[in-house]
Parts: C-alpha cells; sequence; structure tokens
C-alpha cells in the first residue's frame, strides 16, 4: 500500500456503526418519550413483515483485557447473574408493553461482556423468559460471543436447543507474549476445542474474531495465528483494527507501552498480510474488517446487496427496530438512538423504578436519515448514489467537490449518478465517509473522539 496515503488518511475517525455517531447526538432536544414514540413507530411498520433485533449487554468478566474498550464489570462472583438476568427480564417486558403487541423476533446477539460467563441454565432462563412474550420470525439468526477460555460444551448445546446457530470466538493472537500484554492467556488449544464442539453439535456459522495493531505484533506473529486460524477453517473472520482508546474513562486499555503498538504503515502491513493470507484460504472480503467463506450467510448477504450495519456491527439482514437490553445497550428505531445508563447500580433503581433505564439519545432528522443511508450504502455495499431525489441533501454539492481529492487518489470511482470504492479504497473506506458526515464537519473536535482510521 502508498505509505504517503496512509500517513495522509491515517487520522482519527468513526467506525460508522450509527450516523450521527455517537459524539454528535444532540442530546439537548432528545426525550425519553420521543424514543418511546419512534420505537412504536418502527415497531407498527415493521414487526409483521421484518421482525424485530435484540441486542443483550451481559457485562460481566472474571478477568480484565487490556486491549477491551467495552462496558464491563471484573467479578468472580456469579452470584451477580440472577439479579442482572432478572432487571434484562423486566426491561424487556417494558418494552413489551409499550410496543402493545407480541414482537416477532428475527435476530438475537449476545454480547458483552462475557456472555459465557453465565450458567448455561441462567442463559436458557433468559433466552426463554424473552419468548413469554415473543416469537420466533420463520427465517431468524441468533448468535452470542464465547469466550474459549470459559465456554463449555453444555454453553453450546443449551443456546443450540434455543436456536442459536452461530457462535463468534474472541481469539484476537495466539501469539503467547502478545497474550501477556493484553492479560488475555488462551492457548490455541482451548480454541480448538471449542471449535469442534460448536461444529460437531451444528452450527452453521462460527466465527472467530482477531485484532491487528495489538502490543507487540509482528508480520511473522500474524502469520502464525492466521495459519492455526486456517486449520480450523471458521466460516467467518472479523479481522478487527485494534482501537487503541485509553482516555475514555473505565478503559482498561493502559497495561502495556504505547511504544509497543505497531503504528501508521507497519500497522496496515499486518491487515494486508492478513487479507492475503485469507484470501489464499478461499475468504471473500465483505465490508470493512470482515472476511466469510462463500457458503456462510454474511457472504451471501454481501453478494445480494442485503449486508447492514448497526451497532452489533455487520448483520446478514436488517430490521428497522433494534433493542438494546441491559446495561449501555443502545436501541436503534431507525427514526432514532437511545442508550441505556452505563453503570450496574444506576440500570438496577431504573429497572426497579420501573422506568426505562434509557440517559441519552439522539432523534434523527431528515437530513440525518438522508447522510445515514449514504454512509450504510458505502459501508456495506462499497457505493452509494444520489439520482434518487430522496437521497439528494442541501449541501450535496460541497460533499462532491471535497471528494475529488480521493478520486486522484484512486479511492473511489465519481460519476454524476454517484460513487464507488476501488479496491485500493476499502482500507480508507472510515475515510470516505467522513466526506458525508456533515455532524463532523460542521463542528470539527476539539479533543480526540475516536480511534485512527488506518
Amino acid at each position: 500500500m502508498n505509505t504517503s496515503l496512509i500517513q495522509k488518511y491515517n487520522v482519527p475517525g468513526p467506525r460508522y456503526t450509527s450516523y450521527p455517531t455517537v459524539p454528535y447526538w444532540n442530546e439537548e432536544e432528545f426525550t425519553k418519550s420521543a424514543w418511546e414514540t419512534t420505537a412504536i413507530r418502527a415497531f407498527n411498520e415493521s414487526n409483521l413483515t421484518e421482525g424485530i433485533s435484540l441486542y443483550i449487554h451481559l457485562p460481566f468478566c472474571e478477568s480484565l483485557c487490556t486491549f477491551c474498550g467495552c462496558n464491563k464489570r471484573i467479578t468472580k462472583n456469579h452470584g451477580v447473574e440472577d439479579p442482572y438476568i432478572a432487571a434484562v427480564l423486566k426491561e424487556w417486558n417494558m418494552y413489551c408493553d409499550l410496543l402493545g403487541s407480541r414482537p416477532k423476533i428475527k435476530e438475537i446477539h449476545l454480547g458483552g461482556g462475557t456472555p459465557t460467563f453465565f450458567d448455561p441454565d441462567n442463559l436458557r432462563k433468559l433466552i426463554l423468559g424473552i419468548f413469554k412474550s415473543a416469537d420466533r420470525c420463520k427465517e431468524w439468526e441468533f448468535s452470542f460471543e464465547g469466550h474459549p477460555n470459559n465456554t463449555s460444551y453444555e454453553h453450546l448445546q443449551t443456546l443450540y436447543e434455543l436456536g442459536f446457530r452461530r457462535v463468534s470466538f474472541g481469539v484476537q493472537d495466539y501469539d503467547h507474549q502478545i497474550q501477556v500484554a493484553i492479560h488475555r492467556i488462551q492457548p490455541f488449544e482451548n480454541v480448538e476445542r471449542v471449535h469442534q464442539w460448536a461444529k460437531e453439535i451444528g452450527y452453521t456459522s462460527i466465527g472467530h474474531d482477531l485484532v491487528f495493531g495489538l502490543p507487540k505484533q509482528t508480520r511473522l506473529s500474524i502469520a502464525e495465528t492466521i495459519a492455526k486460524t486456517n486449520l480450523l477453517k471458521p466460516d467467518r473472520l472479523a479481522f478487527y483494527s485494534y482501537a487503541h482508546v485509553p482516555w475514555l474513562k473505565g478503559n482498561g486499555q493502559r497495561g502495556f507501552d504505547e511504544s509497543d503498538l505497531p503504528k501508521d504503515e507497519d500497522k496496515r502491513a499486518l491487515y494486508n498480510l492478513g487479507k492475503l493470507l485469507f484470501e489464499e484460504n478461499g475468504y471473500a472480503e465483505i465490508g470493512m474488517d470482515h472476511f466469510a467463506l462463500k457458503s456462510d450467510s454474511l457472504y451471501h448477504s454481501a453478494e445480494n446487496k442485503l449486508l447492514h450495519r448497526n451497532f452489533m456491527g455487520y448483520t446478514s439482514s436488517k430490521t428497522k427496530l433494534m433493542i438494546g437490553l441491559g446495561v449501555s445497550s443502545i436501541s436503534d428505531s431507525w427514526y432514532a438512538f437511545a442508550q441505556n445508563v452505563k453503570s450496574l447500580e444506576e440500570y438496577y433503581a431504573l429497572i426497579n423504578a420501573n422506568e426505562l433505564p434509557v440517559f441519552r439519545g439522539h432523534i434523527l432528522n431528515l437530513e440525518d436519515l438522508i447522510i445515514r443511508k449514504h454512509i450504510l450504502n458505502i459501508m456495506c455495499q462499497l457505493e452509494t448514489s444520489w439520482t434518487d431525489e430522496s437521497l439528494r441533501f442541501k449541501e450535496l454539492d460541497s460533499v462532491i467537490e471535497s471528494l475529488h481529492e480521493l478520486v486522484e487518489d484512486e479511492l473511489i470511482l465519481l460519476s454524476d449518478e454517484g460513487l464507488k470504492v476501488t479496491q485500493e479504497g476499502i482500507p480508507f473506506i472510515r475515510n470516505i465517509c467522513m466526506a458525508f458526515d456533515l455532524k463532523m464537519i460542521r463542528n470539527k473536535p476539539e479533543t480526540r473522539l475516536f480511534s485512527m482510521t488506518i
């Protein structure tokens, strides 16, 4: 890759799991009642046709991984499981009362934290509790994140019996020195064991999550990690750029020296090597930082232009309404975003007071909806168009003008109808989306908000 382009475009920028991005939400004009109105609207428009999605945040971990930027609570006390599940189910029942009729669930994702911190019987209690007030869509996709060190055969079997067919295992890197630096000691044998269990039980999509740009990571360590990954041949892969954001409150990303982090072209070389090795083993690049075998649903969605992106990342299908349950979860009604409180104590207090635990959000205006569509198109389809009058906005001409530098650098192809991202432009997809980010363009951040784009 052109080193000068990396130096030019490697700037702080969003990952665009939403637009507007969270730092640019208009929290002053947001109200909980306005959020509830949009949730009801989205539910009424789509429940019978496409169903809804649930993201359930399970925040507990037994130890702190120093690469992680997620909301978590570190504890070895498993007595926290029962009260948390009771609170999540009470929150769900509040939403069911609000929506007014029985939801049809198309997608469930259990994230964390560490979902497999929870006992299999408690996960069964959680999912059965959800379906006391809901039905499955005819075609559903239920998935969860499994920690290879504590995911048991019983975890996998229990969730399979409840309809889960997709699991992603957090691998990061197999090099012991790197595992020590990020406080995540996890031998290959542990991953191999849970992967083979999942295949044996019948999971149809097994994913591995890898990270490039970790402390002390080299091209040799990446090559060795990918060689082991290819021995297991997961159906899909997430190959994330390590997001170094130690300034965020409660973040554990200070467990290593920043001089140990590969930067700029050295970091991007890790991705390029990974991409080459994945493609040699039959994987296709999907959107940003994802790869899938051609037998996997993520590949089929990308090929059929059905790929979607939200706070859960890339998904194989879209629902207008996604409800986030649990501490810090974010919900999306298409017309608005709403985030739950981040502390467990406050979450419990609001649930016990029979209040939805939402503390901030954003109601999208017409311009937001148009820009969101363009950014989704770029992130998911690697192209967007403005021939349709409904996709035009007041500042489109100035945005198009700003795209010419990307054309000169051969990152996009631009026409009167729209743009297409070139193969060379895929690593810079976040920068391309930033050209449409009117919220950020109008309000340049004075302090660091985002991780580096490359």
